[in-house]
């Protein structure tokens, strides 16, 4: 099954929420310096990627888990990073462009996450496409999917990473957020 722009496995979903990013990081690199507009699409990348880590970390990993034989030892790695990354987005998060913090953050950001980008697409990405069969890719693919509608918009570094917990609290965090964003007028 080739992985598409439209597809619908995990490969596919994965990589263009990737590409989504990197746009939108490309965007925000464009624009340095200027504080119209920073704010805002600094947010709503916050947003969707604390959607994918939880996606993947409900659904993707476990995979890797299951199928690969250093699965556990990979999963791990991916988690740290995800962590990682939600502390600097719960830095960020406080910071308005003119803030001086804010430009370092956000480059740290960027780095974490391309660096992340890299690992998966490089290493755990083609090694799940090779353990799992296309419909298992495609079920892991239609559930993150599912999982990244449900998730919460903002970082929670010291949220539960992995299942159950992961599944059970992703979802009413989620609900609180989008509450959040309503009342602050975050359109994320």
């Amino acid at each position: 099954m080739p992985h598409t722009e439209q597809g619908t496995d995990l490969i596919s979903v994965i990589i263009r929420d990737h590409r989504e990013v990197e746009a939108a990081f490309t965007e925000l690199e464009r624009h340095r310096g200027r504080s119209d507009g920073r704010k805002d699409l600094t947010d709503h990348v916050i947003a969707e990627l604390v959607r994918h880590a939880v996606a993947e970390e409900e659904y993707m990993y476990p995979a890797a888990r299951a199928n690969l034989p250093d699965g556990n030892k990979l999963a791990d790695h991916e988690t740290h990073e995800h962590t990682e990354a939600e502390e600097v987005m719960k830095r960020l998060e406080g910071l308005v462009p003119e803030d001086a913090e804010f430009e370092r953050m956000l480059g740290r950001l960027m780095d974490i996450i391309r660096d992340h980008v890299k690992d998966e697409e490089t290493d755990l990405l083609p090694r799940l496409q090779e353990a799992c069969t296309e419909e298992e890719l495609q079920d892991l693919g239609e559930k993150v999917t599912r999982a990244k509608e449900m998730a919460p918009t903002r970082p929670h570094p010291n949220a539960p990473d992995k299942p159950p917990a992961d599944r059970i609290l992703a979802p009413g965090v989620g609900f609180i957020d989008k509450i959040r964003d309503a009342l602050s007028g975050r359109d994320v």
